[in-house]
């Protein structure tokens, strides 16, 4: 028998995007969540933020048309949509700590239990001593979505009872949107809402570091070919 086939990263992205209404307003982190953009169900009307002055982030500019004085957090070229407004870094994150930003896309190393996200750092030895904007992303925005692997290259869990790393946010996680298992952070811990075709709940767990609850209404995870 052949092993579950996981979700690519743009297959994940595609099911990220699945889950935001129409109306938002939302935050894109960097790396994966950028991707999300480019999979946006036709007819939602989805506004992006950027952290560093854009409200109406559009998709990427074509090759050969970039303006790098409109760029992503990230540093990468961005266009803008009709209407939207530019302001700086105060008034940017004005709006985050002010609760106006519905959803916020973050990956992450580690997510806790109970909804703590760590994203910015391992601890290592070396590591980048910055946490940036994600800790306001994941303080002020109404709800914190995770794009990320189940493990890691290594195979070590990325869903834990509680994270070892530093932490971004405390218990801000919402949902978890992982290459095998969609799952809801609820008080009880972590709730499976859909699963990859051929994977055993067993299976599921033993890759994750604390205790899964199955959802009554679990659904198979599946996406279009992408990728």
């Amino acid at each position: 028998m052949s092993a579950p086939k996981a979700l690519n990263r743009e297959q994940m992205a595609w099911r990220v995007a699945q889950d935001i209404p129409s109306g938002a307003f939302v935050n894109l982190g960097i790396g994966m969540p950028e991707m999300v953009a480019n999979h946006m169900p036709e007819g939602r009307d989805i506004v992006y933020h950027c952290e560093n002055g854009i409200l109406g982030m559009g998709p990427l500019p074509k090759p050969g048309e970039e303006d790098f004085d409109v760029v992503t957090a990230g540093k990468k070229p961005v266009t803008a949509v009709a209407g939207a407004a530019f302001f700086d870094s105060a008034e940017s994150f004005a709006m985050i700590r002010g609760g106006h930003i519905d959803i916020a896309v973050l990956g992450a190393f580690q997510v806790a239990e109970n909804g703590d996200l760590a994203n910015w750092s391992t601890g290592a030895p070396g590591a980048f001593p910055a946490v940036g904007g994600a800790m306001d992303l994941a303080a002020g925005c109404r709800q914190v979505f995770v794009i990320a692997e189940h493990t890691t290259r290594q195979g070590e869990a990325k869903l834990v009872e509680r994270c070892t790393y530093p932490l971004t946010g405390i218990q801000v996680v919402t949902r978890i949107f992982t290459d095998l298992a969609v799952i809801d952070v609820t008080k009880k811990g972590f709730q499976v809402c859909e699963m990859i075709d051929g994977l055993g709940f067993e299976d599921l767990q033993a890759k994750t570091g604390a205790r899964l609850i199955l959802n009554d209404d679990c659904k198979p995870l599946t996406a279009p070919a992408l990728g």
